[in-house]
């Protein structure tokens, strides 16, 4: 476990109940997205004892038993390694005969995401699942000069490694199967998901922690700098609105006669129906979305938080992005043509933020202020429907643990909040079950919890 997650368990915990346990196993490549196009070698050719497949962590340079973490039986590190395996369970049989795709471990809308969907070379094997290619990219230009003496992570990314060290490079690959991509086989539509499959939800630096196979020394430092979870997540929530969006307005964003509700907040149309004369509406306003009751509104969860990063780290921006953001949510009432010119300026929007906050060094007093600005009147009302909750007590923990990883806050000090922090993922742990005034009064003592930190 990364050390910046002493409550980790109840993360996972909550995406696991959220349905989001299956989606974690859900990382592949576009090949709009990333410049390489080479050959995909397979595992085995990172499976050498002097290379990535040793049993122990006793490697010089990195810990060399990056394999066995990717393997790991249970774990969520070994996620993406049963990627292709859980197509052929008994859940992944009922999805695909439900859609009628017959085979889902050789469906092509499956496949694009429960394996590597690159060109195959003499070691691939389908039933490797995600493997290491399908994130760091085909090895075929740079597998030798990967492991030659005096080689360089710039070498290997000038033949065409992908710098996952890079949080926009990263999100565009982690984004194409853990929110979708028109490539084939990387979109999970609203018909997937009601035959069984997991909603999609996306936070790239507790993703990010979840899989990590990797120490952060002072080796991997040289080589690649420091991450900056708070730059990870801010980068993140910025290029899963520009992903959303950009989606929406292609030909992916109708189904036949219906819109593709895949884009909308699933609990604001699953909510209880009840018919008697001592109706109560179940619904909160939501002053984000200027729409009409009865409207679907577009999930937000990720506009949320760009948000309340924005306000702290891009004042400059922030204010054109709520205006864009409101205007997007009033013409989707509107039609799909006056929703589509509004999503083209609030993705421009977005992008303006992710090259910003791509270059922020996101200090102490910038997160503080961030965790301040999400459990704010400002913000908070707009937790009205599940997914912005759960991106919001997401948030905590990550902006938590990156005020740790900087050295702003101890350890011990972080886990005597991690209490508060936990009881805010208890109350997102069902979404069937969730109310919204009782979270709103969870993430506030988490918040007050932080707080006393500074």
């Amino acid at each position: 476990m990364n050390k910046k997650r002493a409550g980790l368990a109840g993360a996972f915990l909550c995406l696991a109940l959220a349905g989001i346990a299956l989606l974690i196993a859900l990382t592949g490549p576009s090949r709009a997205a990333l410049p390489n196009d080479a050959t995909h070698l397979g595992v085995a050719s990172c499976g050498g004892t002097t290379c990535h497949g040793r049993q122990y962590a006793d490697g010089k340079v990195v810990r060399q038993d990056e394999i066995l973490r990717w393997q790991e039986p249970s774990a969520s590190g070994g996620a993406h390694s049963r990627a292709f395996g859980v197509l052929g369970n008994a859940r992944g049989r009922q999805i695909a005969a439900r859609l009628g795709l017959g085979n889902p471990q050789a469906a092509t809308e499956c496949l694009g995401c429960h394996s590597d969907p690159g060109k195959r070379g003499g070691q691939f094997h389908l039933s490797d699942g995600v493997g290491c290619e399908a994130c760091h990219g085909g090895a075929q230009n740079w597998l030798a000069s990967h492991y030659a003496v005096g080689g360089t992570h710039s070498a290997n990314v000038a033949r065409g490694m992908v710098p996952l060290d890079r949080p926009m490079a990263k999100a565009a690959v982690c984004l194409d199967c853990h929110f979708g991509s028109a490539d084939g086989g990387q979109f999970v539509t609203h018909r997937m998901m009601a035959a069984g499959h997991p909603r999609i939800s996306f936070e790239l630096d507790l993703f990010s922690t979840l899989q990590q196979h990797w120490n952060e020394d002072g080796d991997y430092a040289a080589r690649k700098g420091r991450t900056n979870n708070v730059r990870v997540w801010a980068v993140g929530q910025a290029m899963a609105v520009d992903r959303a969006l950009g989606l929406f307005v292609g030909s992916l964003g109708q189904d036949g006669a219906f819109p593709q509700f895949t884009f909308y907040d699933c609990h604001s149309c699953h909510r209880a129906i009840r018919d008697g004369a001592s109706f109560s509406p179940t619904v909160l306003a939501n002053p984000g979305r200027p729409l009409p009751p009865g409207s679907p509104p577009f999930n937000d969860e990720n506009m949320i938080m760009l948000s309340a990063a924005a306000r702290i780290a891009a004042p400059e921006l922030a204010q054109r992005f709520d205006a864009d953001s409101r205007a997007f949510h009033a013409a989707m009432a509107q039609g799909r043509p006056q929703a589509i010119a509004a999503a083209a300026r609030l993705r421009t929007s977005a992008q303006t933020l992710a090259a910003t906050f791509n270059g922020t060094a996101f200090s102490r007093q910038q997160t503080f202020a961030m965790l301040d600005a999400i459990g704010s009147e400002a913000i908070a009302p707009r937790f009205t429907d599940y997914a912005g909750s759960t991106q919001a007590v997401m948030a905590m923990d990550t902006l938590l643990g990156g005020l740790v990883a900087q050295g702003s806050v101890s350890a011990a000090n972080a886990a005597a909040v991690r209490g508060d922090i936990n009881r805010a993922y208890a109350a997102v742990r069902d979404p069937n079950a969730y109310k919204p005034l009782e979270y709103r009064q969870a993430l506030g003592s988490a918040i007050r919890g932080i707080r006393s930190l500074r």
